[in-house]
């Protein structure tokens, strides 16, 4: 058995009938690459049953320890069954990008069943390009942004015809073959009591100095307050130098507050030479543009309903603490950091410069930060009553007149070759992640062979015309070419 982290737990304990927490992506197929030019369920199937061994959290199901007395664990599930999570549909005609994109938000805007594994896989015909789609879903609690690329490596191959010579399964420590009982787990729960007093001191010294860097906690009265005088405390008795921390409020917009059961989803691409183009003009990094343009696009947006603040935003940008060693153990390894977003500057030149500098002091500030922060700061609140506290934290984002950020930005670097998926070139691959209370849009970028694809996800009722921001996104790249 494999026991979930504390920050694993937390994005099952965000699970609400309004908001879900798993992510996911949506891959385009040439299916010209294969045998015969077409792709079907039974190729996706026979690809899985293939490569199962090596990917474990497909096979692994939750179970709860009884009164909530500890996190639960991941078991292999004894009555796996694939044809459950592989499921077929066909585009009505003519099949175009506006159909294909209210069918995953509608795919996405349903939970997982937690009486399964915790992901689920859509092949969609029918598209008007002549492409098939795949759309992923997975819960958060079991990746973050580098397991989740772990396991689409593990999909993808180099060459139509596969891989020859797979690597060896992992071994699967921890996993059970059958289903434990309840007095089994009750047992667990009670033996793990004690750990949680021990676990809150050890992560006291951490957490507590960094408790601005917690997202929604540092809304709670008086724990910014308390934070600051324990950092000023340890750096006194360390002698560590002061990290400037960003000094910015989030505004409130219509994004903002509590997000609605249903999705909208928006996807497009630009070419990745465009924007090293960019980048090598104004001597910036292509994280640096894509947020820029992006800040640009939100922009646009905002003038457009009437509700551009005078200060920039605040966009939550998640960065990876995984390391090497780490590889293949899945699970969650995040810091959640924020930056200014700044939707307050008019001219795209300034505001690339004014994002890279600001993007500058984040990384100065992670580096300061411990990698576990996330968890540490979890382990103030016991597991009986963690789903509620979870929950609570956002609430007070959407409840007080501020929220702790806007909006999520994330840019993960993919593969520049082409890959194949059962034999079919891969196109393209656009994320699809997730929105919570007080922060109803999403945008995710993932580079692959030479494009940026854009994953762009609001909620229906805040933002039902969050594909604007598709066209807007090539506006800025545009105005900040140096030919413009």
């Amino acid at each position: 058995m494999r026991q979930l982290t504390s920050l694993d737990a937390q994005f099952l304990a965000l699970e609400t009938n309004r908001q879900a927490g798993h992510v996911g992506g949506l891959a385009i197929l040439d299916p010209s690459t294969r045998p015969g030019g077409t792709i079907g369920c039974a190729d996706i199937k026979a690809l899985l049953r293939e490569r199962l061994p090596l990917l474990p959290p497909f096979k692994w199901k939750l179970v709860e320890v009884p009164l909530g007395l500890d996190y639960p664990y991941w078991i292999d599930d004894p009555d796996f069954d694939l044809d459950f999570h592989v499921r077929e549909l066909a585009l009505p005609a003519p099949g175009d990008d506006s159909q294909l994109s209210e069918q995953v938000a509608r795919i996405f805007s349903r939970p997982l069943d937690r009486a399964r594994p915790l992901w689920e896989l859509y092949l969609i015909h029918g598209l008007e390009s002549g492409y098939t789609a795949v759309l992923t879903k997975i819960h958060h609690a079991l990746i973050d942004g580098l397991s989740g690329a772990e396991i689409m490596g593990l999909l993808l191959d180099l060459t139509p015809e596969g891989r020859d010579d797979l690597p060896p399964a992992p071994e699967q420590n921890g996993s059970a073959a059958g289903a434990p009982g309840q007095l089994e787990m009750l047992g667990r729960g009670l033996l793990g009591l004690p750990r949680y007093p021990l676990r809150a001191l050890r992560s006291l010294p951490r957490a507590l100095p960094n408790v601005d860097d917690v997202g929604p906690l540092g809304q709670i009265p008086l724990a910014p307050t308390i934070g600051h005088i324990a950092d000023r405390l340890q750096r006194t008795i360390t002698r560590a130098p002061a990290v400037p921390r960003p000094n910015i409020n989030a505004p409130k917009t219509s994004f903002n507050g509590r997000v609605s059961p249903h999705r909208r989803f928006a996807f497009g691409d630009m070419g990745l030479h465009e924007v090293k183009e960019v980048k090598k003009a104004y001597g910036v990094t292509v994280n640096d543009v894509v947020v820029s343009i992006c800040a640009g696009a939100v922009r646009s947006w905002l003038i457009e309903h009437a509700e551009l603040p005078d200060g920039p935003l605040v966009a939550q940008i998640p960065v990876s603490v995984r390391t090497g060693a780490q590889a293949g153990t899945y699970g969650n390894r995040i810091l959640l950091m924020s930056v200014p977003f700044h939707t307050d500057i008019a001219d795209p030149v300034e505001r690339l410069l004014t994002t890279h500098e600001s993007l500058a002091d984040m990384k100065e500030r992670h580096k300061a930060l411990p990698a576990e922060l996330l968890q540490d700061a979890n382990h103030f609140i016991p597991p009986a009553v963690f789903h509620r506290a979870a929950q609570l934290t956002f609430r007070l984002s959407t409840g007080m007149g501020r929220p702790a950020w806007n909006l999520v930005v994330s840019n993960v670097p993919g593969p520049q070759c082409p890959l194949y998926m059962a034999g079919a070139k891969l196109v393209a691959n656009y994320p699809v992640s997730v929105i919570t209370d007080g922060m109803g849009l999403n945008i995710t970028v993932m580079s692959y062979n030479g494009q940026m694809d854009f994953g762009i996800v609001s909620d229906r009722d805040q933002m039902p015309d969050v594909d604007r921001l598709t066209g807007w996104l090539h506006d800025e790249l545009n105005a900040l070419k140096p030919a413009a």
